[in-house]
């Protein structure tokens, strides 16, 4: 190791060191914001005329900390710390967690901290309070602490309603794994969702674009694409040139899917989706399966993201076992939350 990476490291280590200290001032704070709520709710049990005198307690109670801590616990922010307690006192976040907790000072030990991911921040928790579908709140949490999602990145998967796009292309055994473990990518249809949505594209809907175009804003603002694509995502490059027969073809986007362990191949397409298009994305994938993946991976996965389909078509066009080729519509505008939620309450009620 010469100066320069000896160096480095040292400084990666400070680094890395700064982000755990983070993650577990973090924790604490949530910690100790889900106690700050237990005590007040026991407080004002009480009280003999609670709503009175919880409001009177807040204000008492805000007044006292800021005072003698800071800022930081007003009157409405106690009322979140309550209502924190309240929504997960009976979830993972249950009072036993705190048996080693005593009342006269709050020691925080490991077991404790070991019972809250630290990449769920307060500001995550506020946001989640929001959601009342507490299956799709559960299904929020596992993702933030699977993929390390910034308040952000939260923010817009839950506005392009990434619940119920998965939902409604799940049996209702799947809609209750996914709000139980998350999005699991065990098999090509675990990518599947739809509609895929390219807002940060900035391109409206009834804009005049090529796929060209769509291409280019999708290469802008691949971190983002990648993010909407899903989990264990690599990108492997743009209009990627096969031949056979000595004719020259391009693929629009070629990734890597690193959990599934194959090639994910993406044409775009601004219209309805033909039997040409299928047609076409099948000689990639045989392509890439032939001549480009090794023999310990997976077969190569084929997404035509299209304007349009008629799904009894695209039904027809694909084999009867297909599990490598897949159509799925794209908009560049978020979807309503509460149509997406409306069709996801119909296919329950059709299922039963």
């Amino acid at each position: 190791m010469n100066e320069t990476e000896f160096f480095k490291a040292i400084a990666d280590l400070i680094n890395s060191a700064r982000r755990h200290a983070e993650k577990s001032v973090n924790t604490a704070m949530v910690v100790t914001y889900y106690e700050i709520g237990r005590r007040i709710v026991e407080k004002e049990q009480g009280g003999e005329k609670r709503a009175k005198y919880g409001q009177h307690l807040l204000q008492e109670l805000s007044k006292y900390l800021t005072d003698n801590i800071g800022k930081g616990y007003s009157v409405q922010n106690l009322r979140l710390f309550r209502q924190f307690y309240m929504e997960y006192s009976d979830s993972q976040i249950r009072q036993t967690m705190f048996s080693e907790l005593t009342n006269s000072d709050l020691q925080i030990s490991e077991t404790v901290f070991s019972k809250f991911s630290p990449a769920i921040s307060w500001s995550h928790y506020i946001k989640l309070m929001r959601i009342k579908d507490l299956k799709e709140r559960r299904f929020y949490e596992v993702e933030i602490a699977d993929n390390n999602w910034s308040l952000s990145e939260f923010r817009r998967q839950f506005d392009t309603s990434l619940y119920e796009r998965l939902a409604l292309s799940r049996d209702k055994d799947k809609v209750r794994e996914l709000s139980q473990k998350g999005q699991r990518l065990e098999t090509p249809g675990d990518l599947f969702k739809e509609p895929y949505v390219l807002e940060f594209t900035g391109l409206s809907e009834r804009a005049e674009y090529s796929e060209s175009d769509l291409e280019q804003r999708l290469i802008d603002h691949l971190q983002k694409f990648m993010l909407e694509l899903g989990k264990g995502f690599a990108y492997m490059g743009r209009q990627v040139r096969i031949t056979y027969s000595e004719k020259h073809f391009w693929v629009d986007l070629v990734f890597y899917n690193r959990l599934l362990r194959c090639f994910v191949l993406i044409d775009l397409k601004l219209g309805e989706i033909s039997h040409n298009d299928t047609g076409q994305m099948q000689t990639y994938v045989n392509y890439y399966d032939r001549k480009i993946k090794m023999s310990d991976e997976n077969p190569t996965i084929g997404i035509v993201l299209c304007k349009d389909k008629d799904d009894a078509l695209v039904e027809m066009m694909l084999p009867e076992d297909n599990n490598q080729i897949f159509a799925a519509r794209y908009q560049t505008i978020l979807p309503s939350k509460e149509e997406l939620r409306k069709a996801l309450e119909w296919t329950d009620t059709e299922e039963e």
